[in-house]
């Protein structure tokens, strides 16, 4: 029988909890506080507990402790990686980006990922297994312990589809945003999708205030179909209804992440394309030169000419960056350290996931 994960229970679920256990439920409360305010490490800690009923925790349920596996810093503009070895032996990476406006920590969602986008890393080794909500939100307490930054925001955009892992997302973003929690904002939380459309129509519903972004990354059927698999499933006129209906349900505005790949979808002809597709919604389009992996072929767009198309795309209304290029100097694109960290363990015989 699966024990019971404390850093994943609602404050209702603590309260049942400790009902089955004849405690008060005021103990629910004092242990919310510890696992998310406090981001205790094991029940040992929750000092205003009794001992018995601290020692019944530790026999009858797990608290979610990522221990970090490998920690790069860079040496251009401070940005942390971190390695996290989940309790199974599974591991992901998270990454903490400095702003002028705080600290932002790129979470991951999935060990692994099942969606097939050619020019990403995450998704060469497959979908290992879904993240628990206690494993996402561990990310964020364990990067701004390590760091000794304060986290302000989050981004559910590391390896994985936070769609395809939809409950344990959504049960993330309320812990997250718990006042007797962590707190944060939900308007400083962004998540990322290919493109789900019943998943993307789903979370229009939790009315939740985060930011949506899709991950676009080609302006018609054909060419998206050949960089995302998911578009097979799911043509691009019915993902932009869905996002649609997000922007009408939760008043947000979506972001449309272009990834831009040399000679691939930053001609004339696709930039063209791309701004007849969003002229007139209320977006914002986020440009991002493809960060290299070394196994794929896939080449950035030259700085001039991604200047060029956020001007053009300006000239058309629509709001649009370049997003900075961080960590590129400790393999900063999603799932490069865990991919290195599985080959070399492959080398080993240790068989890593």
């Amino acid at each position: 029988m699966t024990r019971p994960d404390v850093r994943s229970m609602s404050a209702e679920e603590l309260c049942a909890l400790m009902e089955s256990m004849g405690e008060k439920k005021f103990r629910a409360s004092q242990i919310f506080s510890w696992v998310h305010a406090r981001r205790a490490r094991s029940f040992g800690e929750m000092t205003d507990l009794s001992a018995a009923l601290r020692a019944r925790l530790a026999e009858t349920c797990d608290l979610t402790v990522l221990s970090c596996e490998d920690r790069l810093v860079s040496k251009l503009d401070g940005t942390e990686k971190y390695l996290f070895a989940l309790p199974d032996g599974n591991v992901i990476e998270s990454v903490l980006m400095l702003y002028r406006y705080g600290a932002s920590v790129c979470l991951s969602s999935q060990a692994g990922c099942r969606m097939g986008c050619s020019f990403c890393a995450s998704t060469m080794n497959g979908l290992a297994r879904n993240l628990t909500a206690g494993e996402m939100l561990e990310q964020i307490y364990r990067a701004g312990e390590i760091s000794g930054k304060k986290i302000g925001h989050a981004v559910v955009m590391g390896s994985g589809e936070p769609l395809d892992n939809y409950d344990n997302l959504v049960r993330f973003l309320r812990l997250l945003s718990a006042p007797e929690g962590a707190g944060l904002s939900l308007r400083n939380v962004t998540v990322s999708t290919c493109g789900l459309v019943p998943e993307i129509l789903r979370l229009a519903q939790e009315k939740f205030q985060i930011t949506l972004a899709l991950s676009l990354h080609a302006p018609n059927d054909d060419l998206r179909k050949k960089l995302m698999p998911v578009a097979n499933k799911y043509p691009l006129a019915d993902v932009l209804a869905a996002c649609d209906a997000y922007f009408e349900a939760t008043g947000r505005r979506v972001t449309y992440e272009y990834s831009l790949i040399r000679g691939v979808n930053d001609g004339p002809a696709e930039i063209r394309q791309l701004a007849s597709l969003l002229r007139g919604k209320n977006c914002h389009v986020n440009l991002i030169p493809v960060n290299p992996v070394e196994e794929k072929t896939q080449a950035p767009t030259d700085p001039a000419r991604a200047a060029q198309i956020k001007q053009e795309l300006e000239k058309c209304g629509i709001s649009a960056t370049i997003r900075r290029e961080m960590g590129r100097d400790i393999q900063g694109a999603c799932g490069q350290l865990r991919r290195s960290w599985i080959q070399a363990e492959k080398r080993e015989g240790g068989g890593g996931q």
